[in-house]
């Protein structure tokens, strides 16, 4: 009942550049599966009405459709894919920026034994689950009120915060809740993502992010590994071939350059990492990119 809604309002509201006329809320709508291409997945939910995608995070995989959810509450560099999309049955999904300072207001406000009890370890930074009745009947109560816009901007608050209860003390309600804590190990790892993300070209040592994210080695690696499915390491290699890919774009006869500016000093190890990243040398990647248009790859929808 909900989704056919959903579909409808989504369809009907569909903008080129996601965005709507709520704030931090975004719709999406594909009509063809392009092949993986990478990009940063963003703080989100994303709710599927139609169609299908999936996502890579380092090892791991997911792969939601109509009826389920997902959420990511790390920026963490993801490869994405549509799986069902076409002119006839476009995917159709909804999507709301998730804000730490919203959650942790929520979390404030509950009362002793509101949430579920937290299991041990530390949440992935994605995790996908199926949408129960009452989120998927706050977000097509959200998504109503692009109709009304005399009561758009008193009421649209309203169910955002219902809509971030839902995921809260939903199923993957534990990595929801980390992201509004500020001692919680998600935020200590998001901190060392930020640090990665914002000096991506320097080489660093690990013992100096652990230090900066407040965790000793061993449980900073532990904890990085179980939140982005990759090694420190690692993560700051996807960022910058991701980074070298947005610079070949627009530079693309600057091969060389571009991968000494992402932290590359060798142009023998960059063209290789990158061939094996986005499976093309950087030169024949860059050719290719100026003579097509992608779909965005990130978790919308």
């Amino acid at each position: 009942m909900y989704l056919e809604e959903l579909r409808t309002l989504l369809a009907r509201h569909a903008r080129p550049d996601w965005t709507t006329a709520i704030d931090g809320v975004l719709i999406s709508k594909v009509d063809r599966s392009d092949p993986p291409a990478p990009s940063m997945s963003g703080t989100v939910l994303a709710v599927i009405a139609q169609g299908a995608k999936r996502l890579a995070l380092g090892d791991r995989v997911y792969e939601y459709g109509p009826g389920q959810y997902l959420v990511a509450s790390v920026d963490l560099p993801v490869t994405g894919q549509f799986t069902q999309a076409d002119h006839e049955l476009p995917a159709l999904g909804f999507g709301l920026v998730l804000e730490p300072s919203a959650v942790a207001e929520l979390l404030l406000q509950a009362g002793p034994g509101d949430t579920p009890r937290s299991g041990g370890g530390t949440p992935s930074g994605i995790a996908v689950s199926d949408a129960s009745a009452p989120l998927l009947d706050a977000v097509v109560r959200l998504l109503r009120l692009l109709d009304e816009p005399r009561d758009r901007a008193v009421l649209a608050p309203l169910v955002k915060r219902e809509i971030l209860w839902r995921l809260i003390t939903g199923e993957q309600g534990a990595t929801v809740r980390q992201l509004g804590l500020a001692d919680s190990s998600l935020s200590h790892v998001s901190r060392a993502v930020r640090w990665i993300r914002e000096h991506y070209a320097q080489p660093f040592r690990v013992e100096d992010v652990a230090r900066l994210s407040g965790m000793s080695v061993s449980a900073f690696y532990r904890n990085f590994q179980a939140v982005t499915a990759m090694s420190p390491i690692q993560f700051q290699k996807q960022i910058r071939l991701q980074e070298a890919r947005l610079l070949l774009a627009t530079h693309p006869g600057d091969v060389t350059g571009v991968g000494h500016r992402v932290g590359y000093d060798n142009p023998s190890q960059f063209s290789r990492e990158y061939r094996r990243q986005f499976g093309a040398p950087p030169s024949q990647d860059a050719a290719r990119l100026c003579h097509s248009v992608r779909t965005p790859a990130g978790v919308l929808p």
